[in-house]
């Protein structure tokens, strides 16, 4: 069987296999990504995995450089990507995206007994927070400016609608007739 073909088998497999589950990601036809963990885990990270042309027969790229990944200190990423290293070799020549998966989510204690995020987690959320805030509120007051009308305005509008906000039939047409006497146009019969 070809590369292609594996490909393909695995592919079917991992929709089947994930069909429903929230941490499983789909990036595209060779590239997947899983998070290990539940949502709201300190200890929860991402894993990224791509396969090559010639996957399985050599290794998938696995990365952990998604954003979600920011408050991993690099040295714990290294860990986990050379754990990982290790079972790919272990597994090369095989559909092995299901089994690095798997393998990081019963190893995931393991992986991050290094990570202490109760240090640096805070941090950035709190600059985050700061750093949003004032750039909403201004541009809500321009809009709310746009949008509101003074009585007259509203009374102007009321006059020349019905009752449901529309505008009567022929509001804006030109009195023919009247048009024709100030022009001097006449019919040519």
């Amino acid at each position: 069987m070809g590369a292609n073909e594996d490909q393909e088998m695995e592919l079917e497999a991992l929709r089947s296999i994930y069909e429903g589950d929230e941490s499983f990601r789909e990036l595209s036809p060779v590239s997947f990504q899983y998070r290990i963990g539940e949502d709201g885990d300190p200890k929860a990270f991402l894993i990224e995995i791509s396969w090559t042309e010639t996957y399985p027969q050599t290794p998938p790229v696995i990365s952990m450089n998604a954003f979600f990944n920011n408050t991993i200190p690099s040295a714990v990423k290294q860990s986990i990507l050379a754990k990982l290293q290790e079972a790919v070799e272990v597994n090369l020549g095989t559909a092995m995206t299901y089994t690095l998966f798997e393998y990081a989510k019963d190893n995931k204690e393991q992986f991050m007994e290094n990570h202490h995020p109760g240090n640096s987690a805070p941090t950035p959320i709190a600059n985050i927070i700061t750093v949003e805030t004032p750039s909403t509120a201004p541009s809500s007051k321009k809009k709310d400016k746009k949008e509101q009308l003074s009585k007259a305005q509203k009374r102007k509008l009321a006059d020349k609608t019905d009752h449901k906000g529309e505008l009567p039939r022929g509001w804006n047409w030109v009195d023919v007739v009247k048009h024709l006497s100030k022009t001097g146009s006449k019919d040519d019969d």
